[in-house]
């Protein structure tokens, strides 16, 4: 059965292709759930205002995202840990830590979107990463201070 796909999908294809597909999976998947219309030439015009729509969207997405980036680039966090013996702390420097000394400071990030390179088990200042959006990154200061 050939679909036109409402969404991106790594298996399949991007949105807005006419792809193949078993008749099962496009009635019991695909289309209960939203992800597909039929190739109608109705659902092809269709397709085509969503898409519009979609790419409006995606743009403000990004522009809001460019933004909030740019102003997470002057941020800087602090965090401070327990330490033992020669400076080592107990455990390490957690997204979640992270992404709460954050909410302190005014910017509400998931713990999933920061992106610690290597485990933080010392003190000293440190560079994360922060995926805002899929195409934009940031970077902030983490210190990682005695208590």
């Amino acid at each position: 059965m050939k679909v036109i796909l409402r969404q991106d999908f790594e298996t399949l294809g991007k949105i807005g292709e006419v792809v193949d597909v078993k008749d099962g999976y496009a009635r019991n998947f695909l289309f209960p759930r939203g992800l597909a219309y039929a190739a109608l030439k109705g659902n092809i015009r269709a397709l085509d205002d969503e898409k519009k729509a979609v790419e409006k969207r995606n743009l403000q997405e990004l522009k809001a995202a460019e933004t909030l980036a740019a102003e997470l680039e002057t941020v800087s966090v602090t965090i401070p840990v327990q330490v033992g013996e020669e400076d080592k702390i107990f455990g390490t420097v957690t997204t979640q830590m992270i992404a709460d000394a954050l909410k302190e400071k005014g910017h509400d990030i998931d713990k999933r979107k920061v992106e610690i390179e290597e485990p933080i088990k010392a003190l000293g200042i440190y560079g994360v990463s922060l995926k805002i959006h899929h195409s934009v990154n940031a970077k902030i200061k983490v210190w990682v201070v005695r208590e």
